[in-house]
């Protein structure tokens, strides 16, 4: 008997907690340049801002999703990214989605070449997937934010 590898799902998903009362304190001086710096004093802190507001138009129809897979770095998405996704929202190929094909979810960008639709990777290594009606297609949700940890402990 030969032990089977464990296939690690390629997203894993959370709900978004809408009553937090964890506030984020916000620097109200305007855009953050990348240049010279600019200096930052008590006296140019806005109000506290509540992110859920920020980040989520639809409390009730959005999730946040972990990614797993390596499949969209050119993309900008990396392993360990959250993901705000919407399911409220209608995709278009300007959009990254959530699908689910075959069973399991996976995060593309949908492409429409003709009469075909196609589940483009964002990582060349990774072909793009033609959708067919045998493989049990579906459009889980639109990715309207990314979420990077830019420091690692």
């Amino acid at each position: 008997m030969t032990a089977e590898k464990i296939k690690r799902p390629e997203l894993e998903f959370y709900p978004v907690e809408h009553n937090s009362d964890m506030w984020v304190n916000i620097v109200g001086i305007g855009d953050v340049h990348a240049g010279f710096p600019s200096p930052v004093e008590d006296a140019y802190m806005s109000q506290p801002i509540d992110l859920n507001k920020e980040l989520v138009n639809h409390p009730a129809t959005t999730f946040i999703v972990r990614v797993v897979g390596d499949s969209m770095i050119e993309e900008g998405i990396e392993p360990g990214d959250l993901l705000i996704v919407d399911r409220s929202l209608y995709p278009s190929q300007k959009n990254l989605t959530v699908c689910m094909v075959s069973g399991e979810f996976c995060v593309k960008r949908i492409v429409q070449k003709g009469n075909k639709v196609l589940l483009k990777s964002g990582n060349r290594k990774y072909p793009p997937i033609e959708v067919n009606p045998d493989m049990g297609f579906t459009v889980w949700g639109v990715v309207t934010w990314v979420l990077k940890r830019k420091v690692r402990s």
